[in-house]
């Protein structure tokens, strides 16, 4: 299988209010680095498995309602726990439409599977991937 990843990054507020979340309970602040990986069984004529320039764009596209926002007011997550993976599911379903809606060019509909991970600090990270 081939793949093309593209990086961004999102700067949020929110809080995990359930006691297993220790002191991130709180109200607190993250920077997510923000990894999409979009994964061809081919590559087209040119050779390429994803145009590298419309996965970046369209991954900022996705990000962007997201950036400098409170988590826990958006009306798209109210009412869930905003944990790492449930963030990075999020922003998968909203990269997937876009495949569904091929914004990411002629090559969209080769596309078959997209890995989300989010880069919590040096150390952690998690992440969501599924098939399309």
């Amino acid at each position: 299988m081939f793949a093309v990843e593209v990086r961004d990054h999102i700067m949020i507020a929110h809080s995990l209010p359930r006691p297993v979340f220790g002191p991130a309970q709180a109200m607190h602040g993250a920077t997510f680095v923000t990894d999409a990986a979009f994964f061809t069984n081919d590559l087209d004529e040119d050779g390429l498995a994803v145009d590298i320039g419309a996965a970046t764009t369209v991954l900022g596209e996705v990000l962007k309602p997201l950036n400098y926002q409170n988590l826990d007011e958006l009306e798209a997550l109210k009412g869930k726990v905003t944990t790492t993976e449930v963030i990075a599911k999020y922003i998968f379903d909203q990269l997937a439409r876009a495949v569904s809606e091929s914004r990411l060019g002629p090559g969209s509909g080769r596309i078959r599977k997209i890995r989300v991970t989010l880069h919590e600090s040096h150390a952690a990270r998690g992440w969501y991937e599924a098939e399309l």
